[in-house]
């Protein structure tokens, strides 16, 4: 592509060395069409789940019942953090960000390159904004298992503790047990 310019530069009589007006205005062109390819790839495989859908997904994958807590759990937390977005990012004011449909956070559960991380799940955090949640799932479940359990989501303790989460449920066709 960067030929293909270059000779219609040459040809239109514009100066095209890499450091003359054509060739910065090509540098630029370049890096915006493989910035935008690189972000498309990455949103093509992300995924908004369907309430159900997710529901039938977080109990396969054993969920229901982990440490107590019921799909509804699960269900509540991640509509609340990410609209059961697997390509959503949250960035906070400490510097760290948050990935995925769980929105696990780079200080402590994946490694961005960009945060101080204890990377306790050992992932990259950008493999948490795709539509494959088995690595999001086995991450959340080892955030459930520190010492804080759910609460360690602010909206789980906001929205989901202490209230009835069947809604959550309603109209899954599941036979889930409460937890």
């Amino acid at each position: 592509m960067l030929l293909v310019l270059n000779r219609a530069a040459s040809e239109s009589g514009a100066k095209s060395w890499i450091g003359g007006p054509t060739g910065v205005i090509m540098q630029t062109w370049v890096t915006v069409v493989v910035t935008l390819a690189t972000l498309m790839v990455a949103t093509v495989d992300a995924k908004i789940y369907e309430r159900c859908e997710l529901a039938v997904k977080l109990e396969k994958a054993g969920l229901n019942g982990f440490r107590g807590y019921s799909v509804g759990d699960w269900l509540c937390m991640a509509h609340y953090e990410s609209g059961f977005d697997t390509s959503f990012v949250d960035h906070n004011p400490d510097g760290s960000s948050e990935y995925g449909i769980f929105q696990l956070n780079s200080a402590w559960w994946c490694n961005n390159g960009l945060t101080r991380t204890q990377n306790l799940c050992h992932i990259e955090c950008r493999d948490l904004l795709n539509r494959h949640i088995l690595d999001d799932i086995l991450c959340a479940r080892q955030v459930v298992s520190s010492q804080n359990g759910m609460a360690a989501w602010d909206s789980w303790t906001r929205h989901c503790s202490g209230h009835d989460l069947s809604e959550w449920l309603k109209g899954c066709n599941m036979h889930v047990k409460p937890a």
